[in-house]
């Protein structure tokens, strides 16, 4: 008879949490690697790696909420002349924000983005 664990050991790795934040680079460079890559990572490492899950919801969230603010800012550049203030308030946030959180994630601390809608709660 074989007894099977089927539990995963749980490993703290603070380098791969800011990995995960600063690959939202990726936007810059390929232009659709800021959110595959963060969430190919979230997916494969949510349950062995401490804080994963905090930290893979939250880059997920603040690209799936930068997508909103480039598709409800586009239009709005056409219709009002004020999509230009959230698309810039949308880059500003897009430069910013990993790099606050990435050092946040190094120093152990929960992530925090501002302006992000919660889609994965």
């Amino acid at each position: 008879m074989e007894l099977v664990n089927n539990s995963v050991a749980l490993r703290e790795d603070r380098n791969l949490l800011v990995i995960t934040h600063l690959s939202q680079y990726l936007d810059f460079i390929t232009g659709f690697g800021g959110l595959l890559v963060p969430l190919v990572i979230w997916l494969t490492t949510k349950d062995s790696v401490i804080g994963m899950e905090e930290h893979g919801k939250s880059v997920i969230n603040f690209q799936l909420t930068l997508i909103l603010y480039l598709i409800i800012g586009i239009p709005g550049i056409l219709l009002f002349g004020l999509g230009i203030l959230l698309l810039i308030f949308a880059g500003v946030l897009s430069v910013v924000m990993p790099v606050v959180n990435a050092v946040k994630a190094s120093n152990g601390e929960s992530p925090s983005y501002f302006g992000t809608i919660r889609f994965i709660s």
